[in-house]
């Protein structure tokens, strides 16, 4: 935008017009030493010519000329040259005359004759500092409507500048936000992927983490919780069985009650290795804590750690009702396997010792409406010859002895149908796949 400053004023030009010399004089020697240029014209022609070549500032006419009156010459100078300030000179006798030039030559002043050197002077000095003025006001006018305009222009411009860069910055967000979900996915992904690793070395424990990681994440939401500890207790469901990485297999080969005492010392000892192995990942520090409290009695008898009732985690204490109960099915902690039923019934036995009663109500409460808890979902059982890129995975894509191949919400590319179509023809398994779509 331009910064103009205000024009230094330089010395103005004055025009006196009268055909007596002597009165030219006169007026000349008073304006002179007051610094002004000075012009002088012996009659109106003369005046209007010199006007011509020359801008003026200010015109004091005589009123009485020959040819041309002061009256006369004023007005002409009015229509050409409206902002030169117009004075007229004029005797008692010519006030009839005045009074037109006042109407029709719209002169500033008239000074009668004789005048006073002192107001004379004043009066010019007064008239010229009103046009200027008058002059500066018009050009700090013009020079406001074009900075108005420029400052309008600019606005317009930097409102254009802030809509694209908060469009790119929207962008830049949405792809942030894209990514972090991303990297969630293939965070959780990894670390189920993870657990069905371990789960392989033993087939009784097969599918186990998983079914656990779904019953806490639906406890807590029972209860609840903000879904950031559902995340952390749920991350801790598919991570607990960890620490049985360093047991031997005869360890895993036998239900629990069937060990000897020195033996199920050895194996309580997995929930501490697991929170060890996990302390070192920053992300992961909560879940360890909830491992390993898990295995830990809600009445504090032989908890290693001391803790007992609310002073353990409730992560933990949800963590130990959704494993209970999976292992009891599984035959994990007994040799006769339990119905859904007789599990249900041994949980809800071990209330306030080996469970927190509030975690028990609302997981006998859950399984009373576990129909409320299904996700409805239009979808369809295919075969992996129906496949294809895009398709959605409404289940977890798992083999018999339940090892995870693809995780529910996937989106199939060809690398996935690849990977189906190449385990079905190696193991002569044909595997049951649910999707949203045919």
């Amino acid at each position: 935008m331009n910064q103009e400053q205000s024009p230094e004023r330089s010395a103005e030009t004055l025009l006196f017009v009268d055909d007596d010399a002597n009165i030219l004089s006169a007026l000349e020697r008073l304006f002179w030493p007051q610094g002004y240029t000075i012009l002088t014209a012996t009659g109106g022609e003369q005046a209007l010519a010199l006007i011509e070549k020359q801008p003026v500032d200010l015109v004091i006419s005589d009123m009485r000329m020959p040819q041309m009156t002061g009256a006369e010459v004023l007005e002409q100078i009015r229509c050409k040259y409206p902002d030169t300030v117009r004075i007229l000179l004029t005797g008692y006798s010519d006030m009839s005359s005045t009074i037109a030039a006042i109407n029709r030559a719209e002169i500033y002043r008239y000074i009668a004759k004789p005048w006073n050197d002192e107001d004379i002077v004043m009066i010019v000095r007064d008239a010229l500092e009103r046009k200027f003025l008058r002059a500066e006001k018009q050009r700090l006018e013009v020079l406001t409507l074009q900075q108005n305009d420029e400052l309008q222009a600019l606005n317009s411009s930097l409102e254009d500048k802030v809509r694209q860069r908060t469009e790119q910055l929207r962008c830049a967000l949405k792809l942030l936000d894209d990514a972090h979900e991303q990297l969630k996915k293939d965070y959780f992904t990894t670390i189920q992927v993870f657990a069905n690793l371990m789960e392989l070395r033993r087939g009784t424990m097969a599918g186990h983490s998983r079914r656990v990681a779904q019953l806490c994440r639906s406890i807590a939401d029972k209860m609840q919780l903000p879904e950031t500890e559902i995340q952390t207790v749920e991350t801790a469901a598919l991570l607990h069985n960890i620490g049985k990485i360093g047991l031997a297999d005869f360890l895993l080969d036998k239900p629990y009650a069937e060990l000897s005492q020195a033996e199920r010392a050895k194996f309580n000892l997995h929930p501490l290795r697991a929170a060890a192995a996990l302390l070192a990942l920053d992300p992961l520090r909560e879940a360890a804590e909830l491992i390993r409290h898990h295995l830990e009695n809600y009445d504090g008898q032989g908890n290693h750690s001391g803790l007992s009732g609310d002073n353990l985690p409730l992560g933990a204490r949800i963590l130990h009702v959704a494993s209970d109960y999976d292992a009891l099915q599984q035959g994990l902690i007994s040799h006769d396997k339990q119905s859904p039923e007789q599990a249900l019934n041994t949980i809800r036995n071990g209330k306030n010792m080996h469970y927190d009663p509030n975690v028990v109500d609302a997981f006998c409460e859950m399984m009373l409406h576990a129909g409320s808890y299904s996700r409805v979902v239009t979808e369809f059982q295919v075969s992996s010859s129906q496949l294809y890129e895009g398709m959605l995975l409404t289940r977890d894509v798992v083999t018999d002895n339940g090892t995870l191949l693809l995780l529910s919400d996937s989106q199939l590319n060809a690398g996935h149908i690849r990977q189906i179509r190449e385990f079905e023809q190696s193991s002569g398994e044909l595997l049951t796949i649910y999707t949203n779509s045919i």
